[in-house]
């Protein structure tokens, strides 16, 4: 400790030693860094929450809570005035990091970050990136994000120290500034004063601390009612023998393409390639046999969290948020793929490339076997974020299960999640002939000679445009994987579990993505003719958008199931 003020003191004589030979130069500089404290506290006190919220007429506003603590400060003795000063600044640091939190959320899951759920999910951000850009890269970056972060702090409680010191050396100039700016706070907000379309008079930290408060209440309250809705089925009581009777003896296939959303059909820029793909395949399908009807589900979730989407469309219910997921998948509520199960006349199988770790939910699903990342024999490259090429995964899927008939004369139902168009879109896998797929190993050259990561995750245009060849490619694959291999029995229904970020899609798309119902048996498509859906694998634009939580009781509904309602 001695050493310590040794070394303390020395630096303090120093410093006092050059402001004496330096006087014009020691106050140039505190000026210099006073006016830098002051422009730290008034940009974190007025920072957006968005990104298309960074405009400079955001930074010129008034904020209230500066006037209101500048009162404050004045009133009080020195050492309450410093710890309150200090203390104020490490909260409005914490404020900054959740809008800055908010920023990264709303860009690209398209909603904002919440305190109480969301912490789970910067784990899978950081092993995304791990993906993406390779471990060194991500260790380097988080370790920066982690300095940049305490550097925050630890700036803005010495700039709110400062400016409670200034305040305290010039009290009655200090006063009257306090009087001026609350009197022209009072007035802008009274009179609406605006400047670029934006208030002179702020009180955003204020307001963004009220929203967190009211999200956190809002959280623990919502996840209390969802126990009470994931209690009421009314499949629930259902017995086997009433669940999905028209569809006995049928293959049924269900398939969710990554990131596959209304974006890829409507957009100028992505829908040309991706809307070409899909009338190319309706075609091929039918010259096979298949027939298609489609239409669009509005999901629960954007983005990314493609968990979500999932377990929205298989349980009915509206999970739009971790905490609604861990509910239902501790519940007894029936999944539509379960439903297949209870029946006792159905195999029920898992295809999941993107699994890398032990999946409990295999459960609620009612899936007897599932095949994760490890259990399909692949000795490729990975593709960015997705282990192996849709292709692979979807012949693996052929040569493992659908080429086997299952034990005891029962039919097959299969769940199928496909990883290939998930961001960023850098490298994209191609189609090669399926003979020739081997263990994957003939992916290397592919993979080697696509595009970086690095260099399409900074580029909008680039990703917009590789997004849609990945899309066209994970449709290719499945359909012909579908005209190769499936028979008068195949059922297929595949969908998007969600739009692409925000960055890709828009700051104001909507969440729907398409769905659509794939059969050579005519009837098939016959028990949805009221659904109102278009023919072929590209819905119109003003084809029916459901709630993504509807389809499992209209699907249930259509294919002659009989509600017993089970309530909690």
């Amino acid at each position: 400790m001695a050493g310590a003020g040794g070394v303390r003191a020395r630096w303090l004589g120093r410093t006092a030693r050059w402001r004496d030979a330096h006087p014009a130069a020691a106050r140039g500089l505190s000026v210099a860094v006073t006016v830098l404290a002051a422009a730290l506290v008034v940009a974190a006190l007025v920072l957006p929450n968005t990104v298309v919220g960074l405009r400079p007429a955001k930074f010129v506003r008034l904020p209230a809570e500066a006037v209101i603590g500048a009162a404050v400060m004045l009133a009080l003795p020195r050492r309450p005035r410093v710890v309150l000063a200090a203390v104020s600044g490490v909260a409005l640091a914490a404020m900054t990091v959740l809008n800055l939190l908010d920023m990264g959320f709303n860009q690209y899951l398209g909603r904002s970050f919440n305190l109480v759920l969301d912490w789970s999910l910067l784990g899978d951000a950081q092993s995304y990136l791990e993906d993406s850009l390779g471990r060194t890269a991500t260790l380097a970056a988080t370790a920066g994000l982690i300095v940049v972060v305490l550097l925050l702090f630890v700036l803005l409680a010495l700039s709110m120290v400062r400016l409670s010191d200034l305040l305290a050396r010039h009290t009655g100039t200090a006063t009257r500034g306090t009087l001026v700016a609350g009197v022209v706070w009072i007035t802008c907000s009274s009179l609406g004063l605006q400047i670029s379309g934006v208030p002179i008079a702020s009180d955003r930290t204020a307001a963004a601390l009220k929203i967190q408060a009211h999200r956190v209440s809002d959280t623990l309250r919502d996840e209390a009612e969802f126990r009470k809705v994931a209690r009421v089925d009314a499949f629930g009581d259902t017995p086997g023998a009433q669940l999905v009777p028209d569809l006995r003896g049928k293959d049924m296939i269900f398939t969710f393409i990554e990131s596959y959303g209304r974006s890829a059909i409507e957009d100028p820029i992505i829908a040309p390639g991706v809307d070409k793909t899909l009338d190319e395949r309706t075609a091929a399908l039918a010259k096979a046999g298949f027939h298609a009807r489609s239409g669009w589900l509005t999901s629960a979730t954007y983005g990314g969290s493609s968990w979500l989407g999932h377990s929205t469309t298989m349980s009915g219910l509206w999970v739009s948020n971790q905490q609604r997921y861990r509910t239902v998948m501790a519940s007894d509520h029936l999944s539509l793929t379960k439903a297949f199960e209870k029946t006792g006349a159905f195999d029920t199988v898992g295809v999941m490339p993107g699994v890398q770790k032990a999946w409990p939910e295999q459960s609620f699903y009612g899936l007897n076997k599932v095949y994760n990342a490890f259990e399909l024999g692949y000795k490729g490259p990975k593709f960015s974020w997705s282990t192996m090429p849709d292709q692979y995964a979807l012949q693996q899927y052929q040569d493992r299960v659908h080429s086997k008939k299952p034990a005891d004369g029962k039919s097959r139902m299969s769940l199928l999640i496909l990883t290939s168009s998930h961001q960023p879109w850098a490298p994209i896998p191609k189609m090669v002939g399926w003979d020739q797929l081997g263990d994957g190993s003939v992916f290397k050259g592919i993979q080697a000679a696509g595009n970086k990561p690095a260099d399409i995750i900074a580029d909008t245009t680039r990703s917009r445009q590789e997004y849609g060849k990945s899309v066209q490619y994970s449709v290719t694959a499945l359909t012909q994987w579908l005209e190769r291999y499936g028979d008068k029995d195949t059922v297929l229904v595949f969908l998007g579990d969600h739009q692409p970020i925000a960055r890709v899609s828009g700051n104001h798309a909507s969440r729907d993505v398409p769905v659509a119902i794939v059969a050579k048996d005519p009837k098939v498509l016959d028990k949805i003719d009221g659904w109102g859906w278009t023919d072929g694998l590209r819905p119109a634009h003003d084809a029916p958008v459901w709630k993504m939580s509807s389809f499992r009781d209209r699907f249930l509904t259509a294919y002659g199931s009989t509600p017993h309602p089970k309530r909690g």
